[in-house]
């Protein structure tokens, strides 16, 4: 069964959202502390972290400690007025707005959980020094594992599916956070020059900028 750990700092209508995932067929673990949380997730392995937090830049922190704990898919379940400061937080992987009707949080559960499971069934992406296995969802660097996040790991890994290909931005919000992403063209420039500053060095060149119009990955 898909495994969901719910982490909800503010404890508002917990129940009826966990209920609501329970009914969908979904199995949600519910913590409401998120030093608890962090401490079990070492422990667990959930397929998906669904985490509520009010403040954009709490969500930030508590994203980054959840990613060096577990590099799994990160759903923020966020108010309406929330929505304004959202491109400020590319750590979490997706968002949903909080409501009464889990029917889209659980849609967009699912479409994160087929990404992955489509990925475990995958192969070595392979391009010099860099290595993808997306069996096991994980990236290296000369032998170095990288500790990407979701989103940054399928943005590598699409644009190393296509060496020499120019996308634009436009092309990579649809091909890597989908066509009903909220956020705008600078949420593929601060993950692309987050990527690089994970992948890349005086030695590794990966990500070339072309000009008014986006990115590519290098060829061999």
């Amino acid at each position: 069964m898909f495994r969901i750990f719910f982490i909800a700092e503010t404890g508002t209508g917990v129940a009826r959202i966990q209920a609501g995932l329970v009914r969908c067929g979904l199995a949600c673990t519910t913590v409401t502390n998120v030093a608890d949380a962090l401490e079990r997730l070492a422990e667990e392995a959930p397929h998906l972290i669904l985490i509520e937090i009010t403040y954009p830049e709490r969500l930030r922190e508590v994203v980054a400690e959840i990613k060096q704990v577990r590099q799994v898919p990160v759903i923020a379940l966020v108010p309406r007025e929330m929505l304004p400061r959202l491109d400020a937080s590319p750590e979490t992987d997706d968002f949903v707005i909080k409501s009464d009707d889990p029917a889209e949080l659980v849609l967009r559960i699912k479409r994160l959980a087929d990404k992955a499971q489509r990925a475990s069934a995958g192969e070595l992406i392979m391009v010099r020094d860099l290595v993808i296995d997306t069996a096991r969802c994980e990236v290296t660097v000369g032998g170095r594992l990288t500790g990407l996040t979701f989103r940054e790991y399928e943005l590598v890994k699409f644009l190393a599916s296509h060496p020499g290909q120019v996308f634009s931005r436009e092309a990579l919000l649809d091909k890597v956070w989908g066509y009903d992403f909220f956020g705008g063209d600078r949420t593929v420039d601060v993950h692309v020059r987050r990527l690089r500053s994970k992948i890349e060095d005086a030695t590794h060149d990966f990500i070339e900028t072309v000009r008014n119009i986006g990115y590519r990955f290098k060829e061999s």
